[in-house]
């Protein structure tokens, strides 16, 4: 045996080792650097990619020194692709919410905060990671949802826009003096400052003749963060308004006629 051959090919197998372990740690704190200076990107995403490639860097270099020892790598990269592709059907499910997640992370249609309706779930994203989306209900009830279930359904973000529209539909009696009943209900409009003129001016008009009332279509723009305070109060301050001035809101009636004993 030529030991100095084997005391050389020892020195370059620690050698390589020390290297790709220093380089694997290196490339992976870079990767993770780089979404940390620049706050527009995922940190979650970049903490990802950079234990990926830390991973994939220790494996390349433990196949490396292996081979520098005489050891077949060729069937040991066939028996490693083997094993992969089973743990991956194996874990077919959460191999596609991590795909789902780093979607999520790439296209970002929502982020912690938001108000969202995905997966059959509403609520406040409270959590995105690889795997998960945590969403809190309005009753403060946090759910943890698949992102392979997200990935997979529309997404309504109701936090996206600054501004959101209130759309409400108010009936009057066919009796009433239809000019009174949308003065009353522009004199509403006026009365609250939180209602805005843009993108769009508040529309108030008769927009269907029903079986019982005549019905206003009442439509006004206001901040995101005022939508449901605002929708709440225009429902009570319109009939408040409208008792006011004895504007009536008709209800369904059933008049039941009896014959007279014959």
């Amino acid at each position: 045996m030529d030991w100095t051959a084997y005391a050389l090919n020892i020195l370059a197998a620690i050698v390589i080792l020390c290297a790709g372990l220093w380089g694997s740690g290196r490339v992976g704190k870079l990767i993770r650097q780089l979404g940390l200076k620049h706050p527009q990107l995922d940190v979650t995403l970049f903490g990802f990619l950079g234990s990926l490639a830390r991973w994939a860097i220790i494996a390349l270099t433990i196949i490396i020194v292996l081979g520098q020892f005489g050891v077949e790598t060729t069937s040991l990269i066939a028996l490693l692709g083997v094993a992969g592709l089973a743990v991956g059907l194996a874990l077919q499910g959460t191999l596609s919410n991590l795909a789902a997640g780093v979607m999520l992370l790439i296209f970002r249609p929502f982020k912690v905060g938001d108000y969202i309706d995905a997966g059959g779930h509403s609520g406040t994203v409270e959590e995105v990671s690889l795997f998960t989306t945590r969403i809190v209900s309005s009753n403060n009830v946090p759910t943890t949802v698949p992102n392979g279930n997200i990935w997979a359904s529309p997404v309504t973000n109701y936090s996206i826009k600054d501004t959101r529209r209130v759309s409400l539909v108010f009936g009057v009696s066919y009796s009433t003096d239809l000019k009174a009943a949308e003065t009353a209900l522009r004199d509403v409009i006026a009365g609250d400052e939180r209602i805005l003129n843009e993108p769009a001016e508040p529309f108030v008009a008769v927009t269907e003749l029903g079986d019982y009332s005549v019905d206003f279509t009442f439509r006004v723009w206001c901040a995101s963060s005022d939508y449901w305070a605002l929708r709440c109060d225009m429902l009570r301050t319109v009939k408040e308004t409208f008792d006011e001035r004895g504007i009536e809101i008709p209800f369904p009636t059933t008049t039941i006629v009896r014959s007279g004993a014959g």
